[in-house]
């Protein structure tokens, strides 16, 4: 009986070929019909607020789908909806239209939609841009160019322009600017930081997201190294060997099924996230092994299926809900409008390609087996991956948002991150349930009613390639020092954390590991159970639940902490509604310089296909890992000191 509302539009869609990833975009772009305006240059999904204007969110109604549509229509393809856009481009741009969206003023929301339009000009201008009239056009050209005295802000908006730059040079507009596309090309590349990264701002900036890859800047300099090789060869190339660095890099935050691993803002856009692998073929960036042209193919696909097959990302007509797994505005910014996920659109950059590119002709294999079974720190990130044990997941220090995003202590201040339990964001401001701290530590001086969580991370680094330390200031009479050390071979599914607490207060501590789906085989809550079965288990330095989605744990080893099943409210968890999180829970004496804090959380997941965690999974929880020599023998100096 569940079934009937477990499955999407697209679950039968085999995503296999250039054809059905035609198909699966059609099946995107169809539903908004009834949604858009007669002039066809709005369309409004539903009644939530921006801080943006509400012209501004029908228009990212408008504008997001176009990277699906000009790349099919771009690589030869049709559709019989295409009328709907190149109406809107006449009537948006048409300040006697009654749905003209307005000129663009500094740092406009508009400016954002305008990377879609110029790419669409650039890709697919037969059949976007040719059909216009001649006053269509100048309007189309003059709104367009609008862009090119605005202030903006310093960040990846400045691609925005660029693209609108891009599409008025294809189409021979007198209101292209090459100076100001050189210009703003020219700061871009000063936010480049080595080894294909690059910061999303300038110095000072420390996130490095999805902004800095598929989002954003790796997809942008990817499309324009294609779309200006002739007329920008230097740069191009550049931007091809950023890209030929980054994908060894990037290729850690995917796990065998598909799944990206949550981090930072703008989860809503979902399979964006992926858009990367097609930017790699679109610029036809070949890569040596083991990232092959099939392992590119794989990567970008499987993402895509993972995702066509999550029934809470679509309302019941198709369209797309604004969350990640289902609809959650707990975790959404400000703005996120409910055009917003149609970002993901990117990830159809790869049908602009012919039936004959390798991309396309590769038979798709599998995640490289020569990238399994690793630990990889990363330098810039500042993040060990690892998918040792077959839970892919991050460690995380130093990353936080430059400027005020809803619960960005939440999106980057985590100490893990992982593709198959998620990251859960706080519902409210009062009780451990509403701020659902997962792989977080977190602290109260008025015995529990409010908690802080760690979101500015000081003095980060990672440590002769071994682990990550970092330093946390909550309150002024506080510091938390904090080492983060991957699973090991012999205890591959555990992780340790060690904490040493200095504070001049009386503090509470609530540690938690992964959330983990909170339901059991008969969708009721988890019961409490010792074993294998499904339930969560409670003791004395002990929290643990078992559920279809696997196993998640976490062990005091050090003493004095007791261990809860705790269950977060609903909705506070991106990837399940309803969520346990093991929890370690304790009290803390005002006045002491030497707390230390040990910790082994333990997490397996479920495999594609399987209810709960494999087998013989006790047997690895009852394995104890071991501190590193040398964090033990800071820790003993200390105790000695005392």
């Amino acid at each position: 009986m569940s079934s009937f509302f477990q499955t999407t539009p697209f679950e039968s869609n085999p995503l296999k070929t250039k054809a059905d990833l035609a198909q699966f975009l059609k099946g995107i772009l169809d539903p908004l019909a009834p949604h858009t305006s007669p002039g066809g240059a709005r369309i409004h999904l539903g009644h939530t607020a921006t801080h943006y204007d509400d012209i501004a969110a029908q228009l990212e109604g408008f504008s997001r789908p176009i990277w699906g549509l000009a790349a099919l229509l771009g690589g030869g393809g049709d559709y019989d909806g295409t009328k709907r856009w190149v109406d809107g481009f006449a009537n948006g741009t048409d300040r006697n239209s009654p749905e003209f969206w307005g000129d663009m003023r500094n740092k406009d929301q508009r400016m954002v939609e305008c990377s879609a339009i110029g790419f669409a000009i650039a890709v697919a201008k037969e059949k976007l841009w040719d059909p216009l009239s001649d006053e269509a056009k100048r309007n189309f050209e003059s709104w367009l160019g609008g862009m090119n005295d605005k202030e903006m802000p310093n960040t990846n908006w400045l691609w925005f322009r660029v693209f609108a730059n891009l599409g008025l040079s294809r189409a021979g507009s007198p209101r292209f600017d090459a100076k100001r596309m050189k210009a703003d090309l020219d700061h871009l590349d000063t936010f480049y930081i080595g080894d294909g990264w690059s910061r999303d701002g300038p110095e000072g900036v420390i996130q490095l997201d999805y902004y800095s890859s598929s989002f954003a800047i790796q997809f942008a300099q990817l499309v324009y190294s294609k779309l200006a090789q002739a007329d920008d060869p230097e740069r191009c190339e550049e931007y091809r060997n950023r890209a030929r660095k980054f994908a060894f890099d990037f290729v850690h935050y995917f796990d065998d099924e598909g799944r990206a691993i949550p981090f930072g803002r703008s989860m809503t856009y979902r399979f964006a996230m992926s858009s990367f692998w097609g930017a790699l073929a679109f610029a036809d960036v070949e890569l040596p092994a083991p990232l092959t042209w099939g392992v590119i193919k794989g990567l970008q696909l499987r993402n895509l299926r993972y995702w066509a097959k999550q029934p809470g990302a679509y309302h019941s007509d198709g369209t797309l809900t604004i969350g990640y797994c289902y609809p959650n505005q707990s975790m959404t910014e400000n703005y996120n409008s409910p055009g917003s996920p149609y970002w993901c659109c990117k990830s159809f950059v790869a049908l602009a390609l012919p039936d004959s590119h390798p991309f396309w002709s590769a038979v798709e294999e599998p995640f490289p087996v020569s990238l399994r079974n690793t630990v990889n720190p990363l330098k810039h990130p500042l993040h060990i991956m690892t998918n040792l044990g077959g839970h892919t997941y991050l460690l995380s220090s130093g990353q936080q948002c430059s400027y005020p995003v809803k619960q960005s202590a939440a999106k980057y201040g985590k100490l893990a991150y992982s593709s198959a339990f998620g990251y859960s964001v706080p519902v409210g401001n009062g009780t451990l349930e509403e701020l659902a701290g997962d792989n977080t530590l977190a602290l109260s001086d008025d015995n529990g009613e409010t908690w802080k969580c760690r979101r500015e991370t000081k003095e980060a680094r990672i440590e002769n390639g071994k682990w990550l330390r970092s330093m946390w200031y909550p309150w002024k009479d506080v510091e938390v020092e904090t080492w983060l050390v991957p699973p090991q071979n012999d205890t591959p599914l555990w992780h340790i954390r060690v904490h040493r607490i200095k504070t001049g207060r009386k503090l509470s501590s609530a540690e938690g590991g992964f959330a983990i789906y909170g339901q059991g085989d008969n969708e009721r809550a988890l019961e409490p159970s010792q074993g294998e079965t499904f339930g969560t288990f409670e003791q004395d330095g002990i929290g643990r639940a078992t559920s279809r989605a696997g196993v998640s744990g976490i062990k005091d080893l050090r003493g004095g902490r007791a261990g809860k099943a705790l269950r977060t409210d609903a909705n506070s968890n991106l990837i399940v509604a309803r969520a346990v999180l093991p929890t370690l829970m304790g009290e803390h004496n005002s006045g002491e310089s030497n707390i230390w804090l040990i910790t082994a959380v333990f997490a397996l997941p479920s495999v594609e296909g399987a209810s709960g965690a494999s087998e013989g999974w006790t047997a690895e929880w009852e394995k104890t890992p071991s501190v590193p020599a040398e964090i033990q023998s800071l820790m003993d100096q200390s105790h000695a000191r005392n």
